[in-house]
């Protein structure tokens, strides 16, 4: 799919956003008070963008797991916040709010790890796991 087309999906779905808000404390597939159409818009969005949210979480899991050992270098540190904050929005975006908002909280955290907020990451990533498994 190219970007144009992507941004004309995506403005498809603001339109019916507007005329019906998706209230997503369900997922996409149990939301019966939604459009259809939106549902299976959105669906085929999340599909298409599985590979890279699994992709995400994969380096989340390999950064919490040597964060948690020992020091982390720059560079794995950012693209982990850059992974977080990806998901924080895709994931929202998509309906998964709790899981949203714990990538956010995982992003922040990945701004300035200390040793007091490390902890968090271990529990925060088994937590998001935990929240996708039945939707990845």
């Amino acid at each position: 799919m190219n970007r144009v087309s992507a941004l004309a999906e995506v403005t498809q779905i603001k339109k019916h956003s507007i005329d019906a808000p998706l209230h997503r404390t369900q997922t996409m597939n149990e939301s019966s008070q939604s459009d259809p159409e939106l549902v299976a818009l959105l669906e085929n969005l999340w599909q298409r963008h599985l590979p890279s949210t699994h992709e995400r979480l994969d380096l989340l899991d390999r950064v919490v797991e040597t964060i948690a050992a020992g020091p982390l270098d720059e560079e794995r540190r950012a693209a982990a916040q850059a992974a977080a904050h990806k998901l924080s929005g895709n994931l929202g975006m998509f309906g998964y709010r709790e899981a949203g908002e714990i990538a956010g909280e995982m992003e922040q955290i990945l701004e300035s790890p200390t040793s007091e907020t490390i902890p968090n990451l271990v529990h925060f990533m088994q937590r998001l796991r935990a929240l996708l498994a039945e939707h990845l």
